[in-house]
């Protein structure tokens, strides 16, 4: 029952009308009994929002594109992660100070842990943006990373964090797909669209192959994995995980990932049937 004790929470960016976010936390808060609501806010001045946010107490926020980056001059403190990654994804207000964190990192570790080991294996990332970083960041700790990018320069930025960082191009995936035990699509490539930017050739059965991307589910690059024996890791996954670090950071409560997926995949269906 929403009253003037709820609580309020919510997504930034542009666009956000497809997120699955506030369906996602919705459900949590109704699961663990919290009085609180999510909405997506669709926003042209962050800087105009920001000072909403403090002014009306909302008590979190997922940032997306594309503030993630932009998002870090507002904020009061951020954490020492989103600081070297550059890139903030949650915002907890702790008595009207606005506190940034990078849930993004701890996504993806969480999501590859479940499927396959990360520790001292090879991993190649495609793609430099937000994500890409933030992937490349919490990897470089555990692993030996590479990062493609069209645009070398922003490759060469993440060599900060002790990894590679090369132009992509057709040579170069092929000597690090030869290379690689973990293939990570950090890019938009294959979203809403029946693309790849990987061969399917160049694709080893022995491989794992992580693509960052939930819409569709299964991505191309996903499908081309699948169908030569590779073990495949969808987007929700990270999603999914990501978000489960949000709402700890939030509430203090780790929720069940499970029951998170379970939401997710039902809303996914439903859209797909235009219901």
């Amino acid at each position: 029952m929403v009253n003037a004790k709820t609580r309020l929470y919510g997504l930034i960016g542009n666009p956000v009308e497809h997120s699955l976010s506030p369906i996602i936390h919705n459900a949590l808060f109704k699961r663990y009994n919290i009085n609180a609501v999510y909405l997506a806010f669709e926003v042209d001045d962050l800087d105009s929002a920001v000072k909403g946010i403090k002014a009306l107490k909302i008590s979190g926020l997922n940032i997306t594109m594309p503030y993630k980056e932009r998002i870090l001059e507002f904020l009061d403190e951020f954490s020492e992660e989103a600081g070297a990654i550059g890139s903030v994804n949650t915002v907890v207000n702790r008595a009207g100070e606005l506190i940034g964190y990078n849930t993004d990192a701890v996504g993806v570790l969480k999501a590859l842990n479940h499927f396959t080991e990360v520790k001292d294996r090879r991993i190649l990332i495609l793609g430099a943006g937000g994500a890409g970083k933030a992937i490349a960041h919490a990897l470089s700790r555990l692993a030996k990373v590479v990062v493609l990018n069209r645009t070398e320069r922003k490759a060469k930025e993440l060599e900060k964090f002790g990894l590679k960082g090369e132009k992509l191009s057709r040579e170069s995936l092929e000597y690090y797909l030869s290379w690689a035990d973990i293939l990570i699509n950090a890019t938009s490539i294959g979203m809403n669209e029946d693309k790849s930017l990987i061969p399917k050739e160049l694709l080893r059965k022995n491989m794992t192959v992580f693509d960052i991307i939930y819409s569709p589910l299964e991505t191309r690059l996903l499908r081309d994995a699948r169908k030569i024996g590779c073990l495949t890791v969808d987007g929700l996954w990270m999603l999914i995980y990501q978000g489960a670090e949000s709402f700890r950071l939030w509430t203090g409560i780790e929720p069940d990932v499970g029951f998170m997926r379970k939401v997710a995949l039902e809303a996914l269906r439903d859209e797909n049937q235009g219901i």
